[in-house]
Formats: C-alpha cells, sequence, structure tokens
C-alpha cells in the first residue's frame, strides 16, 4: 500500500508543522523563526489492532515439515528462529490457528497485535548547511552543538574530550522506523549489509500493507529500510554521528537500521519479536527500542512469556537492551493489571525522560535542566535511568530523514526532504538513546556483559530526586563521562 492510500490514517495524528532555517552564509544557526508545532501526539490507542499475522512458540525443536503444515491450512510462514523457538506465520484464520496449535511440537500460536512508536509531543525543526564542516573528531563543533542542551547535561562533551567517540567495531541495533541512511550525519555510519526491513506485509484494517512498496514508489532505489517517519533516524543520529549538523553520544559507533515499524506509526509485535532475535543472531552488542505501549495482564500471560523469552534470548546472547520508558505519566508501581513494553521485561534498562523547565531561547541559558519530563511514565521499581528527552519548551536536536513523508512545514511541504533539516523532539523516545550510545562506550571497557553495563550506567548515575532510587530517575540522571571513567 503507498502513502497516498494512506492519507486519511496519517491525517488522523494530528500532523501540524513549521520551520526554522539557518542561512546559507555558514553562520551559526539563527534562532528558530516560528514556534507552533510540527506533530502532536497520535491518541493513545484503546486497543492493540490485529495484523493477520499468528506468533507460534515450540515445544522443542522445530517440527519437521512445519512450513508445509502452514501452507496446508491456507497461512504462510513469515519467519522461523530455532535458537528462540518462535515463528511467524500469516493467512491463518481462527479455526486455522487453533488446529495449528494442536500439532505435535507447537506449544502455542498466539494473535499478533501492533504496538506504536508514540509519536512525541512536539516537534520543531531548523535547516542547516554544514557541508564544509568537520567535526567526527570533536563533536563539540557540531553545526548544531549550540542547541544541545542534553549532551552537556549527561556530560557527553567530556567524554570526547578524553577521546572516548566510540568503536566501529561496536554495533548498535536500531529497532525503530528505518535510518536514512545517506544523511549528511549518518552516511558511513550505518552498516548497509546487515541492516534490514523487517516489517513484510501486514494487515491495516483489513487490507494489507507493505512498506517497502511505498519506499519504491517515493524513492526510487532507496533500500527498505530507509526512513518514512523520521523517528528512527533522530534516535539513530543521537545513538551515532558525524556531528556535521548535531553531535550524537558517539561519533564512530556503528549504526544497523531494524525496520520494524511502519511509518503510519503501526510496529507489528512479530515484526518487534523478528526484530530482537535478528540482532541477536546478527552480532549487535546493543538494541535501541523506543517503540512500546501497554496491555492487560489479564488474559496475555503467553504474550508476556513470548516477550520474556525472546529478550532472554538477546541478553544470553551479550546483547544490552535499551528501551524507552513510555510518554503517559503513568505511575508504572501501581499500574499492577498493565504490562509496559518493554519496561516491565527483566533484561533491558529502562529509561525515563528528563528536560529543563524552561530556556531564555533554544541557545540557553535552560533552567531546571534536570527536571523530569511532563509526559514520562516513572516507578521506582521499573525505571532504572534517566536522560535528556526534552520537557515542556524544549527539545533534543538530531537529524531528520529526508525521506520522510509526514514532516511538514506550515505550508504542507515536505519539509525535511527539501535540505539538510534537523528537529527537535520531545519523548522518552529521545532519552533512550542516550543510554544507549553510553552503552555502546562501555562495550569495548568491560566487555559484551549486559549485568555490567546495566550496572555501571546505574552505579556512575547523578543521584537525583530522593537518594537512592527514584520513582522519576530510577538510580540517576545518566553521566556518560563517569560511566566510561573521563571523570571520577
Amino acid at each position: 500500500m503507498t502513502f497516498d492510500r494512506l492519507a486519511p490514517r496519517v491525517a488522523a495524528l494530528g500532523l501540524v508543522a513549521t520551520v526554522a532555517c539557518v542561512s546559507d552564509s555558514g553562520m551559526a544557526p539563527s534562532e528558530p523563526a516560528m514556534r507552533a508545532p510540527l506533530f502532536r501526539a497520535a491518541a493513545k490507542p484503546g486497543g492493540a489492532a490485529g495484523t493477520g499475522r499468528h506468533i507460534v512458540s515450540f515445544s522443542g525443536a522445530v517440527p519437521a515439515g512445519f512450513a508445509a503444515q502452514v501452507a496446508a491450512l491456507g497461512g504462510s510462514v513469515l519467519w522461523v528462529s530455532p535458537g528462540s523457538g518462535l515463528a511467524a506465520v500469516a493467512g491463518l484464520h481462527r479455526d486455522a490457528a487453533t488446529t495449528l496449535a494442536s500439532k505435535r511440537g507447537i506449544r502455542a500460536v498466539d494473535e499478533d497485535q501492533a504496538l506504536t512508536i508514540g509519536l512525541p509531543a512536539t516537534v520543531v525543526a531548523g535547516e542547516a548547511l554544514p557541508d564544509a564542516l568537520e567535526s567526527q573528531t570533536n563533536p563539540a563543533a557540531a553545526f548544531f552543538f549550540g542547541l544541545q542542551w542534553n549532551m552537556r547535561a549527561v556530560h557527553a562533551d567530556a567524554a570526547w574530550a578524553a577521546g572516548l567517540l566510540g568503536s566501529d567495531k561496536v554495533s548498535v541495533f536500531v529497532l525503530d522506523s528505518g535510518i536514512d541512511y545517506l544523511n549528511i550525519d549518518l552516511n558511513g555510519l550505518v552498516d548497509l549489509t546487515r541492516s534490514t526491513d523487517r516489517l513484510g506485509t501486514f494487515l491495516v484494517d483489513g487490507v494489507p500493507f507493505t512498506e517497502a512498496e511505498s519506499v519504491a514508489a517515493h524513492f526510487p532505489g532507496r533500500r527498505a529500510f530507509t526512513d518514512l517517519l523520521f523517528h528512527g533516524t533522530h534516535v539513530a543520529a543521537t545513538i551515532s554521528s558525524l556531528a556535521l549538523g548535531a553531535a550524537g553520544v558517539t561519533s564512530r559507533t556503528k549504526l544497523v537500521a531494524v525496520k520494524v515499524c511502519a511509518y503510519i506509526d503501526i510496529c507489528p509485535f512479530s515484526s518487534i519479536i523478528d526484530g530482537v532475535i535478528y540482532a541477536a543472531d546478527h552480532g549487535a552488542d546493543v538494541i535501541n527500542l523506543s517503540v512500546g505501549g501497554g496491555f492487560t495482564k489479564a488474559g496475555n500471560g503467553r504474550f508476556v512469556g513470548l516477550i520474556n523469552k525472546t529478550f532472554n534470548y538477546a541478553r544470553s546472547k551479550g546483547v544490552t537492551i535499551v528501551v524507552a520508558a513510555g510518554n503517559d505519566t503513568l505511575d508504572l508501581n501501581h499500574d499492577g493489571n498493565n504490562y509496559q513494553t518493554f519496561c516491565n521485561t527483566p533484561a533491558v534498562i529502562c529509561v525515563a525522560a528528563t528536560g529543563p523547565t524552561n530556556q531564555a531561547s533554544d541557545f540557553g541559558p535552560w533552567i531546571n535542566v534536570d527536571a523530569a519530563a511532563d509526559y514520562t511514565n516513572f516507578g521506582s521499581s521499573v525505571i532504572n535511568v534517566a536522560a535528556p528527552g526534552g520537557n515542556r519548551s524544549t527539545f533534543v536536536w538530531a537529524a531528520c530523514s529526508r525521506t520522510s513523508l509526514v514532516v511538514r512545514d506550515d505550508s504542507g511541504d515536505l519539509i525535511c526532504q527539501t535540505a539538510n533539516v534537523f528537529i527537535g523532539v520531545q519523548g522518552t523516545s529521545m532519552a533512550t538513546p542516550h543510554v544507549a550510545g553510553t552503552a555502546a562506550l562501555l562495550v569495548p571497557i568491560v566487555g559484551r556483559n549486559p549485568g555490567l553495563i546495566k550496572a555501571r550506567i546505574q552505579q556512575s548515575a547523578d543521584d537525583l530526586g530522593k537518594p537512592g532510587t527514584d520513582p522519576f530517575y530510577g538510580k540517576g540522571r545518566l553521566n556518560v563521562a563517569r560511566a566510561v571513567g573521563a571523570i571520577p
């Protein structure tokens, strides 16, 4: 399905826009000229929607003739993972799924559901012209670094000054809406060999949708994992950036795009599970998963089991998984019947968001930089650490995808397609990559050990809020420089 056929669904997200530009003179970026938001958050869905897929759990080895069994019932196999004991199939009606579940070697067959990225509350944009700049070895020289209160807040600049810029031997797999791999801040950092589109075809309101068709229609020659939204590109550039436009936590870490979310803000659970398994099987050191939502625990025990099984599989292979807490102001300590994906999963680092409560201008000074963000989920039993996500009138700035089909200016033009545009975004999605980037810096120091990396990040955090574990900060606000030993 192409973008035009999905126009009503995109319009339902309530996307609005504004733009701020930088002149071609090469001078410092100017104050944004307008202040309306590019986006307002999509309404939280009342319930997860089906995708026309099922997730199969095996009781042991994959049964012989499994694909033939599925075909005989009118379906097809999307993927099989012998290591995790899971598979996904499409095209099975309810009775057929029940029949498959009764076969020898099949533990369960569960209907797939759709999650969302959870679009941020606000986005603003500015255009840069940094083509002649080179700051990969000095991220603080990035064209837009003056906007990046977030990197100063977590002391990333102190880590850079100590020469800790990351390693191209370390890979962060970004499970998201894809990555604009030709973006000036990302070109050469994205591993094109391992990057992949794991969406395939799924149902949207009963109609087949294939995002790869939209890529081919709008951007012939682009790889299917390019980012038609903006979210994955922004997240990726916060983890690792060439720092021409805006700095990332690292500037040399390798990025791998694993597209598990469509630009219409639908993320099939089967694609996310497949993405985690794919990352674990293809050398991921770190997974960033700024995707989530919630569902009731009652009646969904097997669903919780699938999540734990998949994430434990990745952790057993040495993968550190960093996830977003969510943007719904939920107290996760007192939401007993709700399972927050994926913060209620033990094998992860769950990240809440912080940000200034005010600023004199986009270039500061900023007030109360470490305040808990107004939108962030919280809960001392769930939040491990906090990191910058933006707050009220403040944003996290990074690259926008030049293949975005949704970021428009106030004239309705697809502004990110026109130039090297950098956008300011809010959300726990933006907080999470700060921690994923720090985890990537720690891999050469402590090894591919998720437990040690998590402990190091928590122990080195700045203790904010109430002493010890705090509902909003967990063990504290991330301190990149202290985590990697650049400062005591």
